[in-house]
């Protein structure tokens, strides 16, 4: 059981009333309904961390997927790392992967500059902001063998189960990123 805030109901859609919500979740639903996107949504206190999400995760049938943004040393290459929010990050095994030695975690100014979130709100959906193609979005097969994914709307007080298709086949064409699969 979490001990932060958990509104137990399972919206559809965006919220009724946006007037307390930030303009990057705004626009993230904008994206998602322009799209024809169907979503269901759980709101929350600020999560602290992916192994917090546990009653979201039940509420709405999901695993929520944890997101890293990282970047090779020289801070010329950044990726976004879709995986199993349980599953261990050996950055060893992605480096091997995509031929990039050295990841480590990327500054947050650059998650503000390409992405337009914070930390704690990292999210595939903050690719919508990076119009400049800096940002290479790799996916772990395992996140694509489940039919929902689970995301923040660029904000972490709310979180979205969107279909697995959805994601691959309307919002990451939208957006102009193609995916790399790797297995970690």
């Amino acid at each position: 059981m979490s001990d932060f805030y958990i509104d137990p109901v399972i919206y559809s859609g965006r919220p009724e009333n946006c007037q307390d919500r930030l303009p990057v979740e705004i626009a993230t639903y904008d994206l998602l309904d322009r799209l024809g996107v169907s979503y269901t949504r759980v709101d929350h206190a600020p999560t602290p961390s992916i192994e917090a999400c546990e009653e979201v995760e039940a509420l709405l049938g999901i695993e929520i997927c944890k997101n890293l943004f990282l970047c090779n040393r020289q801070k010329t290459n950044f990726y976004l790392l879709m995986m199993p929010g349980r599953k261990p990050f050996k950055t060893k095994d992605l480096s091997a992967q995509i031929g990039s030695a050295r990841l480590s975690f990327a500054d947050e100014i650059y998650m503000h500059e390409f992405l337009g979130i914070s930390p704690g709100s990292v999210s595939v959906l903050g690719l919508m902001n990076d119009k400049e193609n800096r940002v290479r979005l790799l996916i772990d097969r395992d996140v694509i063998s489940k039919p929902y994914i689970g995301c923040h709307p660029c904000v972490n007080t709310s979180s979205l189960k969107i279909a697995t298709n959805d994601l691959l086949n309307k919002i990451l064409p939208s957006v102009c990123h193609d995916p790399v699969f790797v297995s970690l």
